[in-house]
């Protein structure tokens, strides 16, 4: 089994690695070599499982070539700008998150190889207004550039797959939180600072009213679902190939709520309200709550609450405590 990983410098790209070398086996078979892709150089572990690394832009026919030509028997398309980025920077946008991917299915389809692509999508893909449950069948009418892109994504991976030339499924992730590390450029990217700066005494900025609502998962559930992505029968999936994952849809006041039960009332006094008229209006246009039947019914596992998704944080890049 050799495996091929775009953007895998990235927060999930790293935890995918990890989960990949601790089980040593995808899809029943030994994991032999892993191709790391990504626009920037990172630093690896050692291991008895071969890690190739390649810095390069997905963009470029030359470098795809390239990557094709490692023959892998799954591959993981992660490589992609967060959604304020691409909004802001509307070239870059679909240079990275459109042409990127399409140029990777077309390398692919020249070569004549069928692996399993896992493509991670996004809600974005959809948009306002919505129901009070959006359904699996929710019509995708993106209002950002980075949705758009997105979606032009999920029907290239559907369309190849339907030819022939790969077998891809193509998952909807919700908002990943609790994410580790510093900010970044992603609107949604407060959803998780309100938690996370405050569990280590640092200051948060909440930019949108309390009464926002979104779905979460956290990392952990994100790396569940790209491994059963990689392993599921595709015959199962049927021709819809793309599926909008599980989550916790919740408010941000539900979200301090529980916040407030873990940790307390002086670490949610940190949370600051600053409105932000731009990241409130990308938000806007996001969906909230998802129905997600066809996933789950296919086997894809989330948290029951977002009491969890903290305490995962927690686990994760805590120790498993809080510092006071």
């Amino acid at each position: 089994m050799r495996i091929l990983i775009t953007g895998a410098a990235g927060m999930i790209g790293r935890k995918l690695v990890t989960r990949l070398l601790k089980d040593g086996k995808l899809r029943g078979q030994a994991i032999k070599a892993i191709e790391l892709v990504d626009v920037v150089a990172a630093e690896w572990p050692h291991s008895t499982i071969t890690l190739n690394a390649h810095v390069g832009d997905l963009a470029e026919p030359d470098f795809v070539e390239k990557l094709v030509a490692t023959k892998p028997d799954a591959i993981f398309h992660l490589a992609g700008i967060v959604s304020g980025e691409a909004e802001a920077n509307f070239e870059l946008g679909y240079r990275v998150n459109m042409d990127g991917g399409r140029l990777l299915f077309e390398g692919l389809r020249k070569a004549k190889q069928t692996p399993r692509v896992v493509f991670t999508s996004s809600i974005a893909v959809f948009g306002a207004p919505f129901p009070a449950v959006i359904p699996d069948d929710f019509h995708l009418t993106p209002l950002t550039s980075y949705g758009a892109q997105k979606a032009m994504e999920e029907l290239l991976l559907a369309d190849y797959t339907r030819k022939g030339f790969f077998d891809g499924i193509g998952i909807r992730l919700p908002t990943i939180c609790v994410r580790p590390g510093k900010p970044n450029k992603a609107a949604s990217g407060f959803f998780s600072n309100i938690i996370r700066e405050p569990l280590v005494g640092v200051e948060a900025v909440l930019p949108v009213p309390r009464d926002v609502v979104h779905t979460h998962a956290s990392p952990s559930s994100a790396i569940g679902f790209l491994i059963h992505a990689a392993e599921i029968d595709g015959k199962l999936v049927g021709p819809r190939r793309n599926l909008t994952m599980p989550g916790v849809g919740v408010s941000v006041q539900e979200q301090i709520d529980s916040l407030r039960r873990i940790a307390g009332d002086k670490v949610v006094a940190l949370i600051k309200e600053v409105p932000d008229q731009t990241i409130g209006t990308i938000v806007s246009g996001w969906p909230t709550r998802f129905e997600a039947k066809r996933s789950r019914d296919l086997g894809f596992v989330a948290e029951k609450n977002f009491d969890e998704i903290i305490q995962a944080h927690i686990n994760a890049e805590l120790g498993g405590k809080l510092s006071a």
